[in-house]
């Protein structure tokens, strides 16, 4: 099933997509409500042109993201090829307040000029678990997205700092996660059942219909099932969590290219849709 989320009335509301309407069979709230299993009950079916959509997951407990998931996006980055038997998955948290909806504008933060791109599959968590091992790990997996690390590479607070001291790279390298609206998701969660084997989707982005990745979930370096097996033994994973999983090569930090008001940028996976968000202008300070 393709379940979204969305606006109706006034109130949030979430049901699944089909034929281009949407079959509302859960009643109020996001698809939270559905994960911990809400009773089926048809409530109304309208055009998807008249509802509001919006992020599946308004509020995840967690928020996960991976670094360096993709052996030719570290090359690009200009590192050795990363050594797997040697690695735990590097994982970060994001607020939810970095979600943003599919259609709704990326907004341009004042403390960056360099904001990026990078398209991801996106992993959401439908049952509590803990400790779990990678053979079984899928089973906890309701279903995935689309989304986009939006990251600005390069963060100023208006005063100046130690660039050479690597503690303040990190941190501003973090905190360019972190930015309001930087974690596009969407258009809708589609079920596990429908997807099949995560580590065999194309994926590819487009700034202003130029591709500028396409890449394979097959060269991730971890795999969904070994991310998420690792995630359950450092945190408990709940219902509603969600879990992006890194990104291929052809970031705009690459070439020195970066977003501009009026862009519009396109994450296309194979059987997930696509996300489509255009860029805002900077708000004034």
């Amino acid at each position: 099933m393709k379940l979204l989320t969305y606006r109706r009335d006034g109130v949030v509301r979430h049901g699944r997509l089909l034929d281009g309407d949407v079959i509302e069979e859960w009643g109020e709230g996001d698809l939270t409500n559905w994960l911990a299993g809400s009773p089926e009950r048809h409530l109304a079916t309208v055009p998807l042109a008249a509802v509001e959509v919006l992020t599946p997951l308004l509020n995840p407990g967690k928020l996960l993201g991976v670094a360096a998931n993709y052996q030719d996006h570290v090359a690009e980055a200009g590192a050795e090829p990363l050594d797997k038997s040697r690695l735990a998955p590097r994982l970060f948290l994001m607020p939810p307040t970095a979600l943003l909806a599919h259609g709704r504008p990326i907004p341009l933060p004042r403390v960056s000029e360099q904001v990026d791109w990078e398209a991801e599959l996106a992993v959401v968590i439908g049952r509590t678990a803990k400790d779990l091992d990678a053979e079984t790990a899928l089973d906890a997996v309701a279903g995935y997205c689309v989304a986009n690390d939006v990251s600005a590479r390069s963060v100023g607070y208006g005063y100046p700092r130690d660039l050479d001291d690597p503690a303040v790279r990190f941190f501003d390298w973090l905190a360019g996660k972190w930015l309001d609206g930087f974690a596009p998701l969407g258009p809708y969660l589609v079920t596990a059942d429908e997807v099949g084997d995560p580590q065999a989707l194309d994926v590819e982005l487009r700034v202003n219909g130029r591709v500028r990745q396409r890449g394979s979930t097959k060269d991730m370096i971890f795999t969904v099932a070994e991310l998420v097996a690792f995630a359950s033994r450092l945190m408990t994973l709940s219902p509603g969590d969600v879990l992006m999983t890194g990104t291929p090569a052809g970031v705009g930090a690459t070439t020195g290219e970066f977003l501009a008001a009026g862009d519009e940028v396109s994450v296309s996976i194979s059987g997930l849709g696509t996300l489509v968000n255009p860029v805002s202008p900077m708000e004034p300070s």
